[in-house]
Protein backbone atom coordinates (compact mmCIF):
# COMPACT_ATOMS: atom_id res chain seq x y z
CA UNK A 1 0.00 0.00 0.00
CA UNK A 2 1.39 3.37 -1.02
CA UNK A 3 0.90 6.57 0.98
CA UNK A 4 1.89 9.94 -0.47
CA UNK A 5 4.30 8.33 -2.88
CA UNK A 6 6.21 6.17 -0.37
CA UNK A 7 5.46 2.88 1.22
CA UNK A 8 4.44 2.79 4.84
CA UNK A 9 7.25 0.26 5.40
CA UNK A 10 9.79 3.01 4.71
CA UNK A 11 8.43 5.39 7.32
CA UNK A 12 9.99 5.79 10.72
CA UNK A 13 7.98 4.59 13.68
CA UNK A 14 6.39 7.40 15.72
CA UNK A 15 7.57 8.18 19.24
CA UNK A 16 4.96 6.61 21.51
CA UNK A 17 3.88 8.24 24.77
CA UNK A 18 3.35 5.57 27.40
CA UNK A 19 1.12 6.38 30.39
CA UNK A 20 1.44 4.43 33.65
CA UNK A 21 -1.77 2.51 32.87
CA UNK A 22 -0.57 1.57 29.39
CA UNK A 23 2.86 0.73 30.76
CA UNK A 24 1.14 -1.81 33.00
CA UNK A 25 -0.53 -3.38 29.95
CA UNK A 26 2.87 -3.67 28.27
CA UNK A 27 4.24 -5.40 31.36
CA UNK A 28 1.29 -7.83 31.46
CA UNK A 29 1.90 -8.75 27.82
CA UNK A 30 5.63 -9.16 28.43
CA UNK A 31 4.87 -11.48 31.37
CA UNK A 32 2.40 -13.52 29.25
CA UNK A 33 -0.45 -12.43 31.52
CA UNK A 34 -3.73 -12.11 29.63
CA UNK A 35 -5.02 -8.54 29.24
CA UNK A 36 -8.77 -8.31 29.85
CA UNK A 37 -10.81 -5.78 27.83
CA UNK A 38 -14.30 -4.57 28.62
CA UNK A 39 -17.47 -5.72 26.84
CA UNK A 40 -20.22 -4.16 24.76
CA UNK A 41 -20.92 -0.67 26.06
CA UNK A 42 -23.72 -0.07 23.56
CA UNK A 43 -25.51 -3.30 24.40
CA UNK A 44 -25.15 -2.70 28.13
CA UNK A 45 -26.95 0.61 27.53
CA UNK A 46 -29.73 -1.42 25.90
CA UNK A 47 -29.93 -3.65 28.99
CA UNK A 48 -30.50 -0.45 30.99
CA UNK A 49 -33.78 0.13 29.10
CA UNK A 50 -33.08 3.80 28.48
CA UNK A 51 -36.03 5.77 27.20
CA UNK A 52 -35.63 6.66 23.54
CA UNK A 53 -32.54 4.47 23.04
CA UNK A 54 -32.55 2.58 19.77
CA UNK A 55 -29.46 0.59 18.87
CA UNK A 56 -28.87 1.33 15.19
CA UNK A 57 -26.54 3.19 12.83
CA UNK A 58 -28.94 6.11 12.41
CA UNK A 59 -28.79 6.73 16.15
CA UNK A 60 -24.98 6.57 16.22
CA UNK A 61 -25.04 3.09 17.78
CA UNK A 62 -24.06 3.35 21.46
CA UNK A 63 -22.58 6.85 21.05
CA UNK A 64 -26.19 7.99 21.40
CA UNK A 65 -25.63 7.65 25.14
CA UNK A 66 -23.09 10.49 25.24
CA UNK A 67 -25.67 12.83 23.68
CA UNK A 68 -28.67 11.68 25.67
CA UNK A 69 -27.71 9.70 28.80
CA UNK A 70 -24.11 10.30 29.91
CA UNK A 71 -24.99 9.17 33.44
CA UNK A 72 -25.90 5.74 32.03
CA UNK A 73 -22.63 5.58 30.09
CA UNK A 74 -20.74 6.30 33.32
CA UNK A 75 -22.58 3.47 35.09
CA UNK A 76 -21.61 1.03 32.31
CA UNK A 77 -17.96 2.08 32.61
CA UNK A 78 -18.12 1.60 36.38
CA UNK A 79 -19.48 -1.92 35.93
CA UNK A 80 -16.59 -2.94 33.69
CA UNK A 81 -13.99 -1.37 36.00
CA UNK A 82 -15.56 -3.31 38.88
CA UNK A 83 -15.31 -6.48 36.78
CA UNK A 84 -11.52 -6.14 36.88
CA UNK A 85 -10.95 -5.13 33.26
CA UNK A 86 -7.42 -3.97 32.45
CA UNK A 87 -8.77 -1.62 29.78
CA UNK A 88 -12.10 0.09 29.21
CA UNK A 89 -13.20 1.78 26.00
CA UNK A 90 -14.91 5.12 25.52
CA UNK A 91 -18.45 5.16 24.17
CA UNK A 92 -17.30 6.86 20.95
CA UNK A 93 -17.48 4.02 18.40
CA UNK A 94 -19.61 6.03 15.93
CA UNK A 95 -17.88 9.38 16.40
CA UNK A 96 -16.77 9.57 12.73
CA UNK A 97 -20.41 9.54 11.65
CA UNK A 98 -21.40 12.17 14.21
CA UNK A 99 -20.74 15.31 12.08
CA UNK A 100 -23.23 14.18 9.44
CA UNK A 101 -25.76 12.88 11.95
CA UNK A 102 -25.64 16.11 13.95
CA UNK A 103 -26.81 17.99 10.87
CA UNK A 104 -30.04 15.96 11.04
CA UNK A 105 -30.33 15.65 14.81
CA UNK A 106 -29.35 12.66 16.93
CA UNK A 107 -32.18 10.78 18.57
CA UNK A 108 -34.74 13.35 17.48
CA UNK A 109 -33.50 16.21 19.67
CA UNK A 110 -32.47 19.64 18.44
CA UNK A 111 -30.03 21.32 20.85
CA UNK A 112 -26.96 19.09 20.98
CA UNK A 113 -23.28 19.45 21.93
CA UNK A 114 -20.76 19.49 19.10
CA UNK A 115 -19.27 16.11 18.23
CA UNK A 116 -15.79 17.22 19.36
CA UNK A 117 -17.20 18.01 22.79
CA UNK A 118 -18.93 14.63 22.76
CA UNK A 119 -15.55 12.99 22.11
CA UNK A 120 -14.07 14.88 25.06
CA UNK A 121 -16.97 13.78 27.24
CA UNK A 122 -16.38 10.17 26.22
CA UNK A 123 -12.80 10.30 27.52
CA UNK A 124 -13.82 12.19 30.67
CA UNK A 125 -16.52 9.68 31.68
CA UNK A 126 -14.21 6.69 31.24
CA UNK A 127 -11.51 8.46 33.25
CA UNK A 128 -14.01 9.27 35.99
CA UNK A 129 -15.04 5.64 36.34
CA UNK A 130 -11.40 4.55 36.61
CA UNK A 131 -10.39 7.27 39.06
CA UNK A 132 -13.41 6.70 41.32
CA UNK A 133 -12.28 3.08 41.71
CA UNK A 134 -8.73 4.17 42.55
CA UNK A 135 -7.37 2.35 39.48
CA UNK A 136 -5.80 5.18 37.49
CA UNK A 137 -2.55 3.22 37.08
CA UNK A 138 -4.23 -0.19 36.77
CA UNK A 139 -6.99 0.32 34.19
CA UNK A 140 -6.23 2.00 30.86
CA UNK A 141 -8.72 4.14 28.92
CA UNK A 142 -8.90 3.53 25.19
CA UNK A 143 -10.47 6.10 22.88
CA UNK A 144 -12.51 3.80 20.67
CA UNK A 145 -13.78 4.54 17.18
CA UNK A 146 -15.02 2.64 14.18
CA UNK A 147 -11.81 2.42 12.17
CA UNK A 148 -13.55 1.32 8.97
CA UNK A 149 -12.90 4.61 7.17
CA UNK A 150 -14.84 4.64 3.90
CA UNK A 151 -14.73 8.27 2.80
CA UNK A 152 -11.95 10.88 2.46
CA UNK A 153 -14.06 13.27 4.53
CA UNK A 154 -13.66 10.92 7.47
CA UNK A 155 -9.90 11.38 7.20
CA UNK A 156 -10.51 15.09 7.78
CA UNK A 157 -12.61 14.21 10.83
CA UNK A 158 -9.72 12.10 12.14
CA UNK A 159 -7.37 15.07 11.78
CA UNK A 160 -9.77 17.17 13.83
CA UNK A 161 -9.79 14.45 16.46
CA UNK A 162 -6.07 15.02 16.91
CA UNK A 163 -6.94 18.41 18.43
CA UNK A 164 -9.44 16.80 20.82
CA UNK A 165 -7.04 14.09 21.96
CA UNK A 166 -4.17 16.51 22.42
CA UNK A 167 -6.09 18.23 25.23
CA UNK A 168 -7.85 15.12 26.54
CA UNK A 169 -5.43 12.24 25.94
CA UNK A 170 -6.57 8.68 26.62
CA UNK A 171 -4.01 5.97 27.31
CA UNK A 172 -4.37 4.56 23.79
CA UNK A 173 -6.46 4.76 20.64
CA UNK A 174 -8.46 1.72 19.55
CA UNK A 175 -9.57 1.62 15.89
CA UNK A 176 -11.97 -1.31 15.77
CA UNK A 177 -14.54 -3.15 13.65
CA UNK A 178 -12.44 -2.59 10.53
CA UNK A 179 -13.09 -4.75 7.49
CA UNK A 180 -11.80 -4.09 3.97
CA UNK A 181 -8.28 -2.89 3.28
CA UNK A 182 -8.71 0.28 1.24
CA UNK A 183 -5.40 1.39 -0.27
CA UNK A 184 -6.19 5.09 -0.17
CA UNK A 185 -7.94 5.18 3.21
CA UNK A 186 -6.93 2.42 5.66
CA UNK A 187 -3.22 3.17 6.03
CA UNK A 188 -3.69 6.98 5.99
CA UNK A 189 -6.30 6.64 8.75
CA UNK A 190 -3.93 4.60 10.91
CA UNK A 191 -1.08 7.03 10.29
CA UNK A 192 -3.22 10.00 11.32
CA UNK A 193 -3.99 8.33 14.63
CA UNK A 194 -0.33 7.47 15.16
CA UNK A 195 0.46 11.18 14.83
CA UNK A 196 -1.04 11.63 18.29
CA UNK A 197 1.99 9.89 19.77
CA UNK A 198 -0.40 7.59 21.64
CA UNK A 199 -0.38 3.79 21.31
CA UNK A 200 -2.75 2.64 18.57
CA UNK A 201 -4.46 -0.75 18.48
CA UNK A 202 -6.40 -2.12 15.50
CA UNK A 203 -9.20 -4.65 15.38
CA UNK A 204 -10.83 -6.23 12.32
CA UNK A 205 -13.97 -8.22 11.57
CA UNK A 206 -12.01 -11.15 10.16
CA UNK A 207 -12.06 -14.92 10.37
CA UNK A 208 -10.23 -17.63 8.44
CA UNK A 209 -12.67 -17.25 5.55
CA UNK A 210 -12.02 -13.52 5.17
CA UNK A 211 -14.10 -10.46 6.02
CA UNK A 212 -16.79 -11.60 8.42
CA UNK A 213 -20.12 -9.90 9.04
CA UNK A 214 -21.92 -9.52 12.32
CA UNK A 215 -23.96 -12.67 11.57
CA UNK A 216 -20.93 -14.59 10.27
CA UNK A 217 -21.47 -13.70 6.61
CA UNK A 218 -18.36 -13.83 4.46
CA UNK A 219 -18.84 -10.83 2.22
CA UNK A 220 -15.44 -9.54 1.18
CA UNK A 221 -14.49 -11.88 -1.65
CA UNK A 222 -11.23 -13.81 -2.11
CA UNK A 223 -7.97 -12.02 -1.24
CA UNK A 224 -5.40 -14.72 -0.41
CA UNK A 225 -3.02 -13.64 2.34
CA UNK A 226 -3.54 -9.90 1.80
CA UNK A 227 -4.70 -9.38 5.38
CA UNK A 228 -1.75 -11.27 6.81
CA UNK A 229 0.64 -9.08 4.83
CA UNK A 230 -1.28 -6.01 6.01
CA UNK A 231 -0.77 -7.17 9.60
CA UNK A 232 2.95 -7.15 9.00
CA UNK A 233 2.70 -3.65 7.55
CA UNK A 234 0.68 -2.39 10.53
CA UNK A 235 3.44 -3.69 12.79
CA UNK A 236 6.04 -1.75 10.80
CA UNK A 237 3.95 1.41 11.14
CA UNK A 238 4.14 1.17 14.92
CA UNK A 239 0.70 -0.25 15.76
CA UNK A 240 0.67 -1.72 19.25
CA UNK A 241 -1.69 -4.72 18.93
CA UNK A 242 -3.96 -6.46 16.43
CA UNK A 243 -7.29 -8.02 17.35
CA UNK A 244 -10.46 -9.43 15.80
CA UNK A 245 -13.92 -8.41 16.96
CA UNK A 246 -17.63 -8.06 16.15
CA UNK A 247 -18.07 -11.58 14.81
CA UNK A 248 -19.77 -14.70 16.19
CA UNK A 249 -17.76 -16.84 18.61
CA UNK A 250 -17.78 -19.83 16.26
CA UNK A 251 -15.83 -17.81 13.68
CA UNK A 252 -12.90 -17.13 16.01
CA UNK A 253 -11.08 -20.52 15.91
CA UNK A 254 -8.04 -20.67 13.68
CA UNK A 255 -7.65 -16.95 13.10
CA UNK A 256 -4.99 -16.10 15.68
CA UNK A 257 -2.62 -18.96 14.71
CA UNK A 258 -2.95 -17.84 11.09
CA UNK A 259 -2.11 -14.23 11.97
CA UNK A 260 0.88 -15.34 14.05
CA UNK A 261 2.56 -16.53 10.84
CA UNK A 262 2.67 -12.90 9.68
CA UNK A 263 3.27 -10.72 12.73
CA UNK A 264 4.81 -10.55 16.20
CA UNK A 265 2.21 -8.03 17.40
CA UNK A 266 0.19 -8.90 20.52
CA UNK A 267 -2.97 -10.61 19.28
CA UNK A 268 -6.42 -10.59 20.80
CA UNK A 269 -10.06 -11.41 20.32
CA UNK A 270 -13.37 -9.98 21.52
CA UNK A 271 -16.40 -11.39 19.67
CA UNK A 272 -20.13 -10.82 19.98
CA UNK A 273 -22.68 -12.80 21.93
CA UNK A 274 -26.04 -12.68 20.17
CA UNK A 275 -27.24 -11.03 16.98
CA UNK A 276 -28.19 -7.60 15.73
CA UNK A 277 -31.99 -7.42 15.29
CA UNK A 278 -32.24 -4.04 13.44
CA UNK A 279 -32.86 -2.13 15.60
CA UNK A 280 -31.62 -3.51 18.86
CA UNK A 281 -29.54 -6.42 20.05
CA UNK A 282 -30.85 -9.94 20.64
CA UNK A 283 -28.82 -11.32 23.52
CA UNK A 284 -27.69 -14.95 23.52
CA UNK A 285 -28.77 -16.12 26.96
CA UNK A 286 -27.49 -19.63 26.20
CA UNK A 287 -23.88 -18.53 26.79
CA UNK A 288 -23.47 -17.80 30.47
CA UNK A 289 -20.37 -16.44 32.22
CA UNK A 290 -18.76 -19.86 32.71
CA UNK A 291 -19.52 -20.82 29.10
CA UNK A 292 -17.81 -17.64 27.94
CA UNK A 293 -14.86 -18.45 30.18
CA UNK A 294 -14.56 -21.82 28.43
CA UNK A 295 -14.49 -20.06 25.07
CA UNK A 296 -11.88 -17.60 26.34
CA UNK A 297 -9.68 -20.48 27.50
CA UNK A 298 -9.83 -21.98 24.02
CA UNK A 299 -8.83 -18.66 22.46
CA UNK A 300 -5.99 -18.42 24.96
CA UNK A 301 -4.75 -21.83 23.83
CA UNK A 302 -4.76 -20.51 20.27
CA UNK A 303 -2.46 -17.67 21.27
CA UNK A 304 -4.77 -14.88 22.48
CA UNK A 305 -2.85 -12.38 24.61
CA UNK A 306 -5.81 -9.99 24.89
CA UNK A 307 -9.39 -11.15 25.54
CA UNK A 308 -12.59 -9.16 25.93
CA UNK A 309 -16.06 -8.89 24.52
CA UNK A 310 -17.94 -6.93 21.90
CA UNK A 311 -21.72 -6.53 21.62
CA UNK A 312 -23.72 -8.67 24.03
CA UNK A 313 -20.81 -9.45 26.35
CA UNK A 314 -21.49 -8.31 29.92
CA UNK A 315 -19.32 -7.59 32.97
CA UNK A 316 -20.31 -10.99 34.41
CA UNK A 317 -18.91 -12.74 31.33
CA UNK A 318 -15.60 -10.94 31.79
CA UNK A 319 -15.39 -11.64 35.52
CA UNK A 320 -15.60 -15.36 34.70
CA UNK A 321 -13.13 -15.06 31.83
CA UNK A 322 -10.63 -13.18 33.99
CA UNK A 323 -10.86 -15.82 36.69
CA UNK A 324 -10.44 -18.70 34.20
CA UNK A 325 -7.45 -17.10 32.42
CA UNK A 326 -5.55 -16.12 35.56
CA UNK A 327 -2.14 -17.81 35.58
CA UNK A 328 -2.45 -19.16 32.02
CA UNK A 329 0.02 -18.68 29.18
CA UNK A 330 -0.92 -18.08 25.53
CA UNK A 331 -0.63 -21.13 23.32
CA UNK A 332 1.51 -21.24 20.20
CA UNK A 333 -0.30 -23.55 17.74
CA UNK A 334 0.46 -23.54 14.06
CA UNK A 335 -2.22 -22.36 11.67
CA UNK A 336 -4.43 -25.10 10.26
CA UNK A 337 -6.74 -25.19 7.30
CA UNK A 338 -10.12 -23.54 7.77
CA UNK A 339 -13.00 -25.89 8.51
CA UNK A 340 -15.38 -23.64 6.57
CA UNK A 341 -15.34 -23.96 2.80
CA UNK A 342 -14.58 -20.68 1.08
CA UNK A 343 -17.04 -19.62 -1.55
CA UNK A 344 -15.66 -20.58 -5.05
CA UNK A 345 -17.36 -19.45 -5.61
CA UNK A 346 -48.33 -5.63 -22.56
CA UNK A 347 -50.18 -3.22 -24.83
CA UNK A 348 -53.67 -4.63 -25.23
CA UNK A 349 -54.54 -5.99 -28.67
CA UNK A 350 -57.40 -4.64 -30.76
CA UNK A 351 -60.78 -6.09 -29.97
CA UNK A 352 -61.05 -9.33 -31.96
CA UNK A 353 -63.70 -9.42 -34.71
CA UNK A 354 -64.44 -13.10 -34.15
CA UNK A 355 -66.92 -14.09 -31.45
CA UNK A 356 -65.58 -15.23 -28.08
CA UNK A 357 -65.28 -18.96 -27.45
CA UNK A 358 -67.86 -20.51 -25.19
CA UNK A 359 -65.43 -21.95 -22.64
CA UNK A 360 -62.60 -19.94 -21.04
CA UNK A 361 -59.07 -21.21 -21.05
CA UNK A 362 -58.51 -23.45 -18.04
CA UNK A 363 -55.77 -25.50 -16.42
CA UNK A 364 -55.79 -29.28 -15.97
CA UNK A 365 -57.85 -28.88 -12.80
CA UNK A 366 -60.50 -26.86 -14.61
CA UNK A 367 -59.57 -23.52 -13.05
CA UNK A 368 -59.88 -20.57 -15.43
CA UNK A 369 -56.66 -19.07 -16.76
CA UNK A 370 -58.30 -16.21 -18.62
CA UNK A 371 -58.72 -14.00 -16.84
CA UNK A 372 -56.24 -15.40 -14.36
CA UNK A 373 -57.54 -15.90 -10.83
CA UNK A 374 -54.87 -13.72 -9.35
CA UNK A 375 -55.40 -12.66 -5.72
CA UNK A 376 -56.20 -9.05 -4.91
CA UNK A 377 -52.81 -7.60 -4.01
CA UNK A 378 -52.05 -3.99 -3.09
CA UNK A 379 -48.36 -3.03 -2.88
CA UNK A 380 -47.80 -0.38 -0.22
CA UNK A 381 -45.20 2.35 -0.69
CA UNK A 382 -41.75 1.29 0.45
CA UNK A 383 -42.53 -2.44 0.42
CA UNK A 384 -40.48 -4.63 -1.91
CA UNK A 385 -42.72 -5.42 -4.87
CA UNK A 386 -43.05 -8.91 -6.39
CA UNK A 387 -40.37 -9.80 -8.95
CA UNK A 388 -40.34 -12.28 -11.82
CA UNK A 389 -39.08 -14.84 -9.31
CA UNK A 390 -42.07 -14.25 -7.07
CA UNK A 391 -44.41 -14.65 -10.02
CA UNK A 392 -42.74 -17.90 -11.10
CA UNK A 393 -43.14 -19.29 -7.60
CA UNK A 394 -46.73 -18.06 -7.43
CA UNK A 395 -47.46 -19.84 -10.72
CA UNK A 396 -46.29 -23.12 -9.24
CA UNK A 397 -48.43 -22.64 -6.12
CA UNK A 398 -51.47 -21.83 -8.24
CA UNK A 399 -51.04 -24.77 -10.60
CA UNK A 400 -50.19 -27.34 -7.92
CA UNK A 401 -52.59 -26.14 -5.20
CA UNK A 402 -49.63 -26.66 -2.88
CA UNK A 403 -50.26 -26.23 0.84
CA UNK A 404 -53.73 -27.70 1.23
CA UNK A 405 -54.31 -28.79 4.84
CA UNK A 406 -50.68 -28.07 5.66
CA UNK A 407 -48.60 -25.72 7.81
CA UNK A 408 -46.73 -23.26 5.60
CA UNK A 409 -44.09 -20.54 5.88
CA UNK A 410 -43.35 -17.60 3.56
CA UNK A 411 -39.85 -16.18 4.16
CA UNK A 412 -39.47 -12.61 2.94
CA UNK A 413 -43.20 -12.20 2.39
CA UNK A 414 -43.08 -8.65 0.95
CA UNK A 415 -46.59 -7.70 -0.11
CA UNK A 416 -47.84 -11.25 0.58
CA UNK A 417 -48.44 -12.66 -2.90
CA UNK A 418 -47.21 -16.15 -1.90
CA UNK A 419 -48.70 -16.06 1.60
CA UNK A 420 -52.16 -15.27 0.25
CA UNK A 421 -51.99 -17.96 -2.44
CA UNK A 422 -50.98 -20.64 0.07
CA UNK A 423 -53.94 -19.66 2.23
CA UNK A 424 -56.27 -19.65 -0.80
CA UNK A 425 -55.00 -23.16 -1.58
CA UNK A 426 -56.38 -24.29 1.78
CA UNK A 427 -53.38 -24.16 4.12
CA UNK A 428 -54.32 -24.61 7.79
CA UNK A 429 -51.83 -21.89 8.78
CA UNK A 430 -49.39 -19.65 6.93
CA UNK A 431 -46.64 -17.85 8.83
CA UNK A 432 -45.38 -14.78 6.94
CA UNK A 433 -41.92 -13.49 7.92
CA UNK A 434 -40.17 -10.35 6.76
CA UNK A 435 -37.48 -8.11 8.22
CA UNK A 436 -39.53 -5.04 7.30
CA UNK A 437 -42.44 -4.19 9.59
CA UNK A 438 -44.25 -2.42 6.73
CA UNK A 439 -44.07 -5.56 4.60
CA UNK A 440 -45.66 -7.70 7.32
CA UNK A 441 -48.45 -5.14 7.68
CA UNK A 442 -48.93 -5.11 3.89
CA UNK A 443 -49.17 -8.91 3.84
CA UNK A 444 -51.75 -8.99 6.60
CA UNK A 445 -53.83 -6.33 4.84
CA UNK A 446 -53.75 -8.35 1.62
CA UNK A 447 -54.71 -11.50 3.51
CA UNK A 448 -57.75 -9.62 4.81
CA UNK A 449 -58.62 -8.41 1.27
CA UNK A 450 -58.69 -12.03 0.11
CA UNK A 451 -60.65 -13.39 3.08
CA UNK A 452 -57.84 -15.54 4.52
CA UNK A 453 -56.60 -13.39 7.42
CA UNK A 454 -57.83 -15.96 9.96
CA UNK A 455 -55.19 -18.43 8.75
CA UNK A 456 -52.28 -16.01 8.27
CA UNK A 457 -49.85 -15.00 11.00
CA UNK A 458 -47.38 -12.20 10.25
CA UNK A 459 -44.18 -11.52 12.19
CA UNK A 460 -41.16 -9.24 11.83
CA UNK A 461 -38.22 -11.64 11.68
CA UNK A 462 -34.57 -11.26 10.71
CA UNK A 463 -33.55 -14.54 9.09
CA UNK A 464 -30.15 -14.32 10.77
CA UNK A 465 -31.72 -14.18 14.22
CA UNK A 466 -34.53 -16.63 13.53
CA UNK A 467 -35.29 -19.02 16.37
CA UNK A 468 -36.99 -22.27 15.33
CA UNK A 469 -40.59 -22.43 16.57
CA UNK A 470 -41.73 -25.62 14.87
CA UNK A 471 -41.48 -27.35 11.52
CA UNK A 472 -43.33 -26.67 8.28
CA UNK A 473 -44.78 -28.84 5.55
CA UNK A 474 -44.27 -26.17 2.90
CA UNK A 475 -41.74 -23.31 2.87
CA UNK A 476 -41.53 -20.71 0.10
CA UNK A 477 -38.77 -18.13 -0.33
CA UNK A 478 -38.04 -15.61 -3.04
CA UNK A 479 -35.09 -13.82 -1.45
CA UNK A 480 -33.03 -10.82 -2.56
CA UNK A 481 -29.96 -11.92 -4.49
CA UNK A 482 -27.46 -9.36 -5.76
CA UNK A 483 -23.65 -9.51 -6.01
CA UNK A 484 -22.32 -6.15 -4.79
CA UNK A 485 -18.73 -4.93 -4.78
CA UNK A 486 -18.06 -4.33 -1.06
CA UNK A 487 -15.66 -1.50 -1.89
CA UNK A 488 -18.59 0.55 -3.20
CA UNK A 489 -20.54 0.26 0.07
CA UNK A 490 -20.25 2.42 3.16
CA UNK A 491 -19.75 0.95 6.61
CA UNK A 492 -22.86 -0.69 7.99
CA UNK A 493 -23.95 -3.51 10.27
CA UNK A 494 -25.53 -4.98 7.16
CA UNK A 495 -22.61 -5.06 4.76
CA UNK A 496 -22.47 -5.69 1.02
CA UNK A 497 -22.52 -9.21 -0.39
CA UNK A 498 -19.63 -10.05 -2.75
CA UNK A 499 -21.24 -13.25 -4.06
CA UNK A 500 -24.86 -12.10 -3.76
CA UNK A 501 -25.95 -15.21 -1.92
CA UNK A 502 -25.59 -14.60 1.82
CA UNK A 503 -29.33 -14.78 2.51
CA UNK A 504 -29.84 -17.80 0.26
CA UNK A 505 -26.94 -19.71 1.81
CA UNK A 506 -28.10 -18.94 5.33
CA UNK A 507 -31.60 -20.17 4.51
CA UNK A 508 -30.23 -23.43 3.09
CA UNK A 509 -28.42 -24.13 6.36
CA UNK A 510 -31.64 -23.55 8.32
CA UNK A 511 -33.91 -25.72 6.16
CA UNK A 512 -33.01 -29.13 7.68
CA UNK A 513 -34.48 -28.04 11.03
CA UNK A 514 -37.34 -26.01 9.55
CA UNK A 515 -38.71 -28.67 7.20
CA UNK A 516 -40.98 -31.43 8.46
CA UNK A 517 -39.78 -34.97 7.56
CA UNK A 518 -41.81 -34.96 4.34
CA UNK A 519 -41.72 -31.23 3.91
CA UNK A 520 -40.86 -29.31 0.75
CA UNK A 521 -39.23 -25.93 0.28
CA UNK A 522 -39.66 -23.93 -2.91
CA UNK A 523 -36.75 -21.56 -3.35
CA UNK A 524 -35.88 -19.11 -6.10
CA UNK A 525 -32.29 -18.84 -7.34
CA UNK A 526 -30.92 -16.73 -10.18
CA UNK A 527 -28.19 -17.99 -12.48
CA UNK A 528 -25.68 -15.29 -11.53
CA UNK A 529 -25.22 -17.06 -8.19
CA UNK A 530 -24.11 -20.44 -9.55
CA UNK A 531 -25.22 -24.02 -8.94
CA UNK A 532 -22.10 -25.60 -7.42
CA UNK A 533 -22.21 -23.72 -4.12
CA UNK A 534 -25.92 -24.46 -3.73
CA UNK A 535 -25.35 -28.17 -4.36
CA UNK A 536 -22.40 -28.18 -1.95
CA UNK A 537 -24.40 -26.59 0.88
CA UNK A 538 -27.42 -28.81 0.35
CA UNK A 539 -25.22 -31.91 0.42
CA UNK A 540 -23.57 -30.79 3.63
CA UNK A 541 -26.90 -30.47 5.45
CA UNK A 542 -28.56 -33.60 4.02
CA UNK A 543 -30.93 -31.99 1.52
CA UNK A 544 -31.54 -32.57 -2.16
CA UNK A 545 -33.01 -30.37 -4.85
CA UNK A 546 -34.50 -30.46 -8.32
CA UNK A 547 -35.52 -27.78 -10.78
CA UNK A 548 -39.30 -27.51 -11.12
CA UNK A 549 -39.39 -24.62 -13.55
CA UNK A 550 -37.34 -21.72 -14.90
CA UNK A 551 -37.89 -18.42 -16.64
CA UNK A 552 -35.88 -15.54 -18.07
CA UNK A 553 -35.24 -12.30 -16.28
CA UNK A 554 -33.71 -9.28 -18.11
CA UNK A 555 -31.30 -7.18 -16.08
CA UNK A 556 -33.16 -4.37 -14.36
CA UNK A 557 -31.35 -1.05 -13.70
CA UNK A 558 -30.06 -2.22 -10.31
CA UNK A 559 -28.50 -5.32 -11.91
CA UNK A 560 -26.97 -3.16 -14.62
CA UNK A 561 -25.47 -0.95 -11.92
CA UNK A 562 -23.74 -4.02 -10.47
CA UNK A 563 -22.79 -5.55 -13.82
CA UNK A 564 -19.04 -5.35 -13.14
CA UNK A 565 -19.42 -7.25 -9.87
CA UNK A 566 -21.68 -9.81 -11.56
CA UNK A 567 -18.97 -10.34 -14.19
CA UNK A 568 -16.41 -10.77 -11.39
CA UNK A 569 -18.54 -13.43 -9.68
CA UNK A 570 -19.08 -15.22 -13.01
CA UNK A 571 -15.34 -15.28 -13.59
CA UNK A 572 -14.69 -16.78 -10.15
CA UNK A 573 -17.50 -19.36 -10.13
CA UNK A 574 -19.97 -21.25 -12.32
CA UNK A 575 -22.45 -18.35 -12.28
CA UNK A 576 -23.67 -17.19 -15.69
CA UNK A 577 -26.17 -15.13 -17.63
CA UNK A 578 -27.20 -14.89 -21.27
CA UNK A 579 -26.36 -12.06 -23.65
CA UNK A 580 -28.89 -11.59 -26.43
CA UNK A 581 -28.00 -8.61 -28.61
CA UNK A 582 -27.71 -5.66 -26.24
CA UNK A 583 -29.71 -7.39 -23.50
CA UNK A 584 -28.37 -9.21 -20.45
CA UNK A 585 -30.69 -12.04 -19.41
CA UNK A 586 -30.58 -14.10 -16.21
CA UNK A 587 -32.22 -17.48 -15.82
CA UNK A 588 -34.53 -17.70 -12.82
CA UNK A 589 -34.73 -21.22 -11.35
CA UNK A 590 -37.48 -22.60 -9.11
CA UNK A 591 -35.96 -25.28 -6.87
CA UNK A 592 -37.80 -27.88 -4.84
CA UNK A 593 -35.71 -28.78 -1.78
CA UNK A 594 -36.43 -31.86 0.35
CA UNK A 595 -34.72 -34.09 2.87
CA UNK A 596 -32.52 -36.77 1.32
CA UNK A 597 -33.98 -40.25 1.47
Amino acid sequence: MMVNGQTALSRARPQIQVSPAYGRIERLLAEDTCVILDGGVSTELQRANLQGYQLDDEGLWGTWGLYNAPHAVLEVHRSFVAAGCDLISTDTWAILDAPEREAHGVGGATLRPHWMDVARLGVRLARQAVEEAGKSDDCAVAFTLNGDVTDPQQLDTLRLLLRVLADNPPDLIFMETMSLLRDDLTVPAVEIMLETGLPVWLSFRRCRDGVCGIHGQHWGGPEGDLFGRAARQFESLGVGALLINCLPTDHVPGMLPWLRDFTDLPLGVYPNLGRYADPGWKFDERVGPEDYADLAAAWRQEGAQIVGGCCGVSPDHLVAARRRLAGTKPGHPHAVASHGAALPMAVPADTPSTPAVAEPWADTQGRPLYPLQFPEIVCDDGVFQPTQGSFLLWKHLYRSAEGQEQRCLDIGCGSGILTVQLALNGATRVDAFDIQREAVANTMANAFRNGVADRVHGEVVDLYTYQLAGQYDVIVASLYQMPVDPFTETSSHRPADFWGRNLLDHLLTLLPDMLAPNGRAYVMQISILGQLRTAELLGQVGLSSRVLDFSFFPFSPIFQANREQIARVEQLSDAYHLELGDDDIMVMYLLEVTHCC
